[in-house]
């Protein structure tokens, strides 16, 4: 199974992971599955710590190489998905995960119920 973390499933799977629901836990425990992270998720990770909204105790490249996580880059089409995007979810992020989600056939993993109501494979994180 090739899986996407959200922003929120990644922090918890990096810092709180008792947080995260039994099943996510064992699909991201599970090495037989791709575990990729958007470069948006640690876009929007930089953003907020920089403006003091977010702790995050950690070198995110660096820990994101330690628990097997794979890069995911955004690329043109990812970008151009995003205006065909039914405008059911406001946050740009999101919206790029969503997009990469659907176009490369990933399943997100993820607590926000907006994002379910997408035609993308989810899992509650």
């Amino acid at each position: 199974m090739k899986l996407l973390l959200d922003t929120n499933a990644l922090l918890w799977a990096l810092l709180e992971k008792h947080r995260l629901s039994r099943r996510a836990i064992e699909v991201i425990e599970d090495e037989a599955n791709d575990l990729l992270v958007s470069v948006v998720s640690v876009w929007e990770i930089e953003i907020k710590r920089a403006k003091g909204r977010l702790h995050v105790p950690m070198e995110i490249e660096l820990s994101l190489t330690e628990q097997r996580f794979k890069p995911l880059s955004v690329n043109l089409r990812h970008a151009q998905a995003v205006e065909s995007l039914p405008r059911l979810h406001r946050d740009p992020f999101d919206r790029m995960l969503i997009c990469q989600a659907q176009l490369d056939g990933l399943t997100l993993v993820t607590s926000d119920r907006m994002m379910r109501r997408y035609p993308i494979a989810t899992m509650p994180a």
